[in-house]
């Protein structure tokens, strides 16, 4: 493991124009759990008797949304998450101008927290919500503050309405069923390509069109930290099975002690 961190550290210091793609496994240091390993969200026994892929879509949000609440309340907002390890490397090394953006599945919001400026949000973030009919935008808080939601009744439930006109409120993120925003897909695809280094951490790359974003870099150093096998394995320069967090952190240490 310790050569494999010393590789890494050494990419790190000969790159100029980093960019990083990250999955689930970025934040489940910080007690978010990922969605597809045996402890994740989708092996998980529900008492909804629908499978997440359901409740999270499109159609499902429409047509129940005061179940879909329900189970998003439940299993997807942590608001009392922290940045971890991971995260705050890689804020560091877009401080110190090696890392030109992160790009994310991940709807939480760490990257921000941590102190990342650029970041590619592929499916959208929970710290954003819009009401449908007026579009008035809100924060996190609200959407969890029972006072905000009713039905359309008015009676208590787990749907938030908006202040301004009464409209069901929506979250940020990409639902099933839904497309990903081609603006932040173009700037994703653009950033990759300019890339002299990738680094693709705490993600399985099935899921798509996430996944074939990695088929823009043309650069030569393509890392892959991961805790399971993915199917582009063969394809990347490095490859290290373990926590990123940890791995991340001991290459910053490094490169940060080689700099000094």
């Amino acid at each position: 493991m310790d050569k494999l961190i010393d590789r890494l550290a050494a990419w790190i210091t000969e790159s100029s124009n980093i960019v990083f793609f990250g999955g689930a496994g970025v934040s489940t240091e910080s007690g978010i759990p990922d969605f597809r390993s045996e402890s994740g969200l989708y092996n998980a026994k529900s008492k909804y008797g629908r499978s997440p892929e359901e409740i999270i879509s499109h159609s499902f949000f429409t047509g129940s949304p005061e179940v879909f609440y329900e189970y998003y309340k439940d299993n997807l907002l942590y608001p009392d998450a922290k940045p971890n390890n991971a995260h705050l490397a890689l804020a560091a090394l877009e401080r110190e101008g090696k890392l030109l953006s992160v790009i994310t599945q991940n709807i939480d919001g760490l990257h921000q927290l941590a102190g990342s400026e650029t970041v590619r949000e592929l499916h959208g973030s929970v710290l954003r919500n819009n009401c449908m009919r007026c579009g008035a935008s809100y924060d996190l808080a609200y959407i969890l503050n029972p006072e905000h939601c009713t039905d359309k009744s008015g009676k208590k439930s787990s749907v938030p309405r908006c202040r301004v006109c009464g409209g069901m409120v929506k979250p940020d993120v990409v639902l099933y069923e839904e497309s990903l925003d081609t603006g932040v897909m173009d700037a994703a695809a653009r950033d990759i390509s300019s890339a002299d280094m990738l680094i693709v951490g705490g993600t399985s790359l099935v899921v798509y069109p996430a996944a074939g974003f990695l088929n823009y870099f043309r650069g030569e150093r393509l890392v892959l930290i991961n805790k399971s096998q993915t199917g582009y394995d063969s394809s990347a320069g490095l490859v290290i099975r373990a926590p990123i967090g940890e791995v991340l952190h001991e290459a910053l240490q490094l490169v940060q002690t080689q700099k000094g």
